[in-house]
């Protein structure tokens, strides 16, 4: 079994940080931040998750969920995989039939929904202690390329200033974690390393010795 202890650990120190200024913003804007159990308006969003955060969770949930458990998660899991390939299809043809702008395909994934797998009937997360980042920050103000967002169910206001996650940092650190991840086990850069899936082929996907390419046993 491949040993990603070291680069996990980095890994749940960015976690750590991360969490640090969220909790920061939440606590001087407690009428703005509007997450609550059972809000799951962004257990519905479309992202990818870095190799680092994909082999991360697929971890943990084969590690900690009774396989009764896992057995219902990996079908809605491939439920979210089928809609997450139509989705992508339908992108890739709005971006070979013209020539949009890329905020605007950013602007048509924004408004694609997905159930998470993880989302329960409940409204609760199956997996919440081990979520991903995007989820950690969800409810907060987050720039990306210089643009701000914020969840539309928030109290922060268009125009206004106030502390912000900016994701394109976090982004880089997540690739130099994936990297770290692959020299972990003996790989040096890859194409792997800067592969982005979705949630749901994270947990169809066994990360395993023929996965990364190298001999088993």
């Amino acid at each position: 079994m491949l040993d990603f202890n070291k680069t996990f650990k980095k890994y749940e120190s960015l976690v750590a940080e991360i969490e640090k200024g969220v909790g920061k913003i939440k606590s001087n804007f407690p009428k703005e931040v509007r997450c609550d159990k059972r809000c799951c308006d962004c257990c519905f969003a479309v992202f990818d998750l870095s190799l680092i955060e994909a082999v991360y969770l697929n971890y943990h949930f084969f590690r900690n969920k009774e396989k009764k458990d896992q057995e219902e998660i990996l079908e809605r899991a491939n439920t979210a995989d089928r809609q997450a390939y139509r989705i992508k299809r339908k992108l890739h043809k709005m971006v070979t039939q013209g020539k949009p702008r890329e905020d605007d395909v950013l602007s048509s994934l924004s408004r694609e929904r997905i159930r998470c797998p993880f989302l329960n009937g409940e409204d609760l997360c199956d997996l919440y202690e081990c979520r991903p980042i995007t989820c950690r920050v969800y409810g907060v103000p987050t720039a990306i390329r210089g643009e701000g967002h914020t969840c539309g169910i928030s109290g922060f206001q268009e125009g206004t200033a106030y502390p912000t996650i900016h994701l394109d940092k976090i982004n880089t650190r997540l690739l130099e974690l994936s990297k770290d991840l692959l020299k972990e086990i003996g790989i040096g850069d890859s194409p792997l390393q800067e592969r982005l899936v979705p949630l749901s082929s994270a947990l169809l996907t066994d990360y395993d010795e023929e996965f990364f390419g190298l001999p088993s046993g």
